[in-house]
């Protein structure tokens, strides 16, 4: 199995993928698309075993690392791999694949329908695939509401939190040194009674590309792997575990683009699109939710001009 190193801000599975999750902007929920929101710095990891005396029973068993966030508070996974060695890797939200909307346990590694990301190319996820080149924002919110993609579709929310496996290649398929020094980058960096766990509900949506598994059938070694669970808490349960304040809460979308701060895009044409999930174009959104709910929110729509939209590469 692959070796797991937990660091301060990020997570690296195997020799050469790391994982970090970034705070971000929640964009509204209001059927329009919007460009990628920055990153606003990376959420601080904590290890579940080093709290092991406060945390929830529960955890021991899963074991991996938490962090605080809002309710309603989004969040985006960056992904840092080597181009000359890439890697696999699923993302499930509670016990459901964010990509193909399925229920799966952690080693089911499927080619068609595509159920995993390759990275690179694949340089972030900020959602649910649930539509055409977009995604629903990954969006916090407790547990037992009912608003969870987990909710949604396995009728319970058991898990919560989100899981990340991360799949080497078989041996020989890539060269294990780097042709010329890696220049790997982080992406996208600079940019009833609430249960105290969260987990991810889908949020409003944006234009992201799912990319196709661009090498052979027969790349992946699916039984050598690597796997972290990422719980996800309120403030309030935070300080209970940990005696320590969460980071302030971030600024909001409007407020920022309001102030001409850079909105991102992907120079992305000539990449593919793995087909939207049927199953997770029908999970409600937040805003959905809330008016089901009669609960009144105020419109949250912004404006973004064309010159805030910073164009990137993927390999960026």
């Amino acid at each position: 199995m692959l070796a797991i190193e937990i660091e301060k801000y990020a997570v690296r599975i195997g020799a050469h993928f790391a994982l970090s999750l970034q705070r971000t902007l929640r964009i509204p929920d209001d059927g329009r698309r919007y460009p990628l929101p920055p990153g606003l710095g990376a959420f601080p990891l904590l290890k579940v075993e080093e709290y092991r005396d406060s945390v929830p029973q529960q955890w021991l068993k899963q074991g991996g690392i938490f962090i605080p966030m809002y309710q309603r508070e989004a969040l985006w996974l960056g992904f840092r791999a080597a181009a000359w060695k890439p890697n696999a890797v699923k993302v499930l939200v509670g016990d459901i694949n964010a990509i193909t909307g399925t229920k799966e346990e952690y080693d089911v590694f499927c080619r068609t329908p595509q159920n995993y990301l390759v990275c690179p190319p694949q340089p972030w996820l900020d959602g649910i695939n649930s539509g055409v080149e977009s995604v629903r924002q990954f969006v916090a919110m407790p547990l037992g509401q009912g608003y969870t993609v987990e909710a949604a579709i396995s009728h319970s929310e058991q898990l919560g939190g989100i899981q990340v496996i991360v799949f080497d290649a078989k041996p020989g398929r890539f060269p294990d040194t780097p042709p010329q020094p890696d220049a790997a980058a982080d992406g996208r960096t600079c940019r009833p009674q609430a249960s105290p766990a969260l987990g991810i509900a889908a949020g409003g949506s944006m234009r992201q590309k799912i990319y196709p598994d661009p090498y052979p059938q027969d790349v992946w070694d699916t039984d050598n792997y690597g796997f972290i669970f990422i719980h996800i808490v309120n403030s309030e349960l935070y300080r209970e575990i940990t005696g320590l304040d969460p980071p302030a809460t971030p600024i909001d979308a409007k407020t920022y683009s309001a102030s001409g701060l850079p909105w991102f895009d992907l120079y992305d044409e000539e990449l593919g699109d793995v087909p939207a999930s049927e199953i997770l174009e029908e999970i409600k959104s937040i805003a959905e939710q809330d008016k089901d709910k009669g609960i009144a929110r105020a419109g949250e729509s912004i404006t973004i001009m064309d010159t805030q939209i910073k164009k990137l590469r993927p390999e960026n």
